[in-house]
């Protein structure tokens, strides 16, 4: 119970103040007219004024409150270096057990406990750190002002708003896991490209930070270690890193231990870059003039990345007519330049309806085998002349021919058909969905494909079938010589197709396709294991044409291995979809392919600063008159303390008493009745009278 005294005037305050000026007046005059009665006239106008002022007893009924007291628990990476996770919960449990204690001692002043946890939310791929003074402030804001007695960080102090909090009703203490003289190195990624050129190097802009002199640093690309090289601790360093293939790289950069160094996780950064193609030569040979020929001239010239040489051979030297050689044509037909020096220059090398016409001699087809072997890649595009005497089966590019031709030529219309082996290789998977003149559509609305009118009867050597023409017999043919590719179609009429003949078909997918895969490039390789990443899902796709998938194997960067299962996903093709928790390179394989994914930012902010430090945390502390202890040097004593009283020494902290309080009830009690205090009044002007009249 609390009593206090309060007045409720039942006339206007300002009459109220007149009338204590005017009884002031009286009572000075009569005091220096030396009147006998002036003290009594003045005390009978003071108790006059009190009655209008109405003076009354106020008694509360007050309910005392508990204190709150926030305990800050940070969960966050960094917290799993060493045994940081271990201490902070074993100091978390003796913070709590000991503020229980001390609300239990102190039943005048209860504390109300709430223990905050602070994680890195938005999985793997977020990079927000450790958000440990924003999840203070929440938690203040939920509670009243007056009844915060302090809060309890348990961190490492490693935070990445230090500004969010500035002030607080009570003390903030800090208790530190970690070490004192922690050592520490770090890569930071200054500068990294997101593309790169195929055969060229891509320069990353780096610096080591931490423990001053020289780091190795080890270049990984796809997982596989590529160079190593010393840098100066604290420099800008560049590092160029070869772009191996088209399509994504990922690159991994490893700074070598030290010894006794805090953690690796802030050793590497892992970085995607996609490997594109600076310009894709090609050099397309056609026999001669034909319908078709515009055919391939088009689909080349329509995609950009490729660059074009194209030459027709319109009178072969064999031809006499007396035709001056200034009139032949514009320019020479470069055969050395082209296909001796300038050979390996070309990605792909298109025969369109060529035939032996003494154009191009033995030993520079021999070449053409030759870099085939090496890495280089053949078209065949076979017209009628590929079953007679002046096929380029009879010259030395015979060793590298999946094919061989029958010399049976079939004038009759038919109809290409996809092989059970073309279902399942990616020049021809799916090309079934493709129909129309223009290519496109899908299995609901398709036409059927328009017919062909020759075929080249060919005998398979070797190779896969993926196209069959008339009556089932091989049209298009692929296959693998030395480190190049050969592909043979057997029939001279896909133009037709791009013609509209009878709706037309896919001829721009599936030359689009059968061109790219000839050059390598990666989305159509036939046995593949592609990883794409979505935030923090990661699909993995099994491409194969030879067998069944293997359960797939996924190594997270902490070293803990999952199995996951491929799901069916078309012929030759299987998914599997997979949640990573963690962030940076996961290591994935099926026993015969590989593949690596990155998942998160390359150089989790988490992780920039690992050594424990309560500087970040010390402006707010200072301002609050908390503490910094260090767990190493166990758990501080917690005491109670007065409201603005020092909360903080040496092994000891201190949460503030706020005595807040609810009122559950209110009296009003009048201090004397106004007739009362009437009578008193006008009995002390009569007793001044008597006074005065003696």
């Amino acid at each position: 119970m609390n009593s206090t005294v309060v007045f409720d005037p039942i006339a206007p305050i300002e009459l109220i103040w007149v009338a204590l000026a005017i009884a002031v007046l009286l009572t000075v005059f009569a005091a220096l007219q030396k009147s006998k009665s002036w003290a009594l006239r003045g005390l009978g106008f003071g108790i006059l004024i009190l009655a209008l002022a109405n003076p009354a007893l106020v008694r509360e009924l007050r309910r005392s409150l508990s204190d709150i007291a926030i305990v800050v628990v940070d969960e966050t990476q960094s917290q799993t270096i060493g045994d940081r996770a271990e201490v902070t919960a074993a100091a978390e449990a003796e913070v709590l057990s000991a503020l229980e204690a001390l609300s239990a001692r102190d039943e005048d002043a209860p504390l109300e406990t709430r223990v905050v946890r602070v994680r890195n939310e938005g999985g793997p791929v977020a990079d927000p750190g450790t958000q440990l003074l924003t999840a203070l402030n929440e938690a203040a804001a939920e509670a009243p002002a007056d009844r915060l007695a302090g809060a309890i960080l348990i961190t490492d102090g490693q935070v990445h708003d230090p500004d969010a909090v500035t002030e607080f009703p009570g003390p903030v203490h800090a208790l530190i896991t970690g070490e004192e003289g922690e050592i520490d190195r770090r890569l930071v990624v200054i500068s990294a490209p997101s593309f790169g050129i195929v055969g060229e190097d891509s320069t990353f802009r780096v610096k080591v930070e931490g423990v001053p002199g020289t780091a190795r640093i080890a270049i990984s690309v796809d997982g596989e270690v590529v160079e190593e090289r010393n840098v100066t601790v604290g420099a800008e360093n560049d590092i160029n890193v070869p772009i191996t293939h088209g399509g994504s790289n990922v690159v991994e950069l490893v700074v070598r231990e030290i010894p006794d160094e805090l953690t690796l996780r802030n050793n590497r950064a892992a970085i995607t870059v996609n490997g594109v193609r600076d310009r894709l030569r090609v050099l397309l040979v056609s026999g001669e003039p034909h319908a078709g020929e515009r055919t391939w001239r088009n689909l080349l010239k329509a995609d950009p990345s490729v660059d074009l040489v194209h030459f027709t051979i319109l009178r072969p030297p064999t031809k006499q007519d007396g035709t001056p050689v200034f009139e032949l044509s514009l320019i020479a037909f470069p055969t050395r330049e082209l296909f001796l020096e300038k050979v390996d220059d070309f990605d792909l090398i298109v025969f369109d309806r060529y035939r032996r016409r003494g154009v191009l001699p033995s030993p520079y087809i021999a070449n053409i085998s030759r870099y085939v072997r090496d890495g280089g890649a053949v078209l065949i595009a076979s017209g009628p002349y590929f079953a007679g005497v002046e096929s380029l089966y009879r010259t030395p590019l015979a060793d590298i021919l999946p094919v061989a031709p029958t010399a049976e030529i079939y004038e009759s219309p038919f109809t290409p058909e996809i092989t059970e082996d073309g279902e399942r290789h990616p020049v021809t998977s799916g090309l079934t969905h493709f129909a129309g003149s223009d290519g496109q559509g899908s299995a609901a609305d398709q036409t059927p494909w328009g017919r062909w009118m020759r075929h080249v009867e060919v005998e398979t050597l070797s190779g896969s079938t993926v196209m069959s023409g008339y009556e089932k017999k091989p049209l298009l043919v692929l296959d693998r010589v030395g480190e190049g590719r050969v592909a043979v179609l057997a029939s001279d009429h896909a133009w037709l197709w791009s013609r509209g003949f009878e709706g037309g078909g896919p001829q721009a997918e599936l030359l689009r396709r059968l061109a790219h895969w000839l050059m390598k490039e990666p989305e159509l390789e036939e046995e593949a294991l592609i990883a794409t990443t979505q935030g923090s899902t990661l699909t993995v796709e099994r491409r194969s044409v030879t067998g069944e998938a293997e359960n797939l194997s996924i190594i997270a960067p902490s070293g803990e291995r999952t199995t996951a299962t491929w799901a069916p996903a078309g012929p030759g093709r299987w998914l599997t979809t997979f949640e990573a928790n963690e962030q940076g390179l996961h290591r994935l394989s099926d026993g015969e392919l590989t593949a690596i994914a990155a998942i998160g930012p390359p150089a989790p902010v988490e992780f920039e600063s690992a050594i424990s430090t309560p500087d970040l945390l010390q402006p707010l502390i200072d301002a609050t008159d908390g503490g910094a202890l260090r767990l190493a040097n166990g758990i501080p004593d917690i005491r109670r303390v007065r409201d603005g009283r020092t909360a903080a020494g040496r092994g000891w902290v201190g949460l503030s008493r706020r005595e807040a309080y609810a009122v559950e009830d209110v009296r009003l009690t009048p201090l004397a009745p106004g007739w009362a205090m009437l009578l008193l009044s006008a009995g002390l002007m009569l007793a001044a009278w008597r006074v005065e009249g003696r």
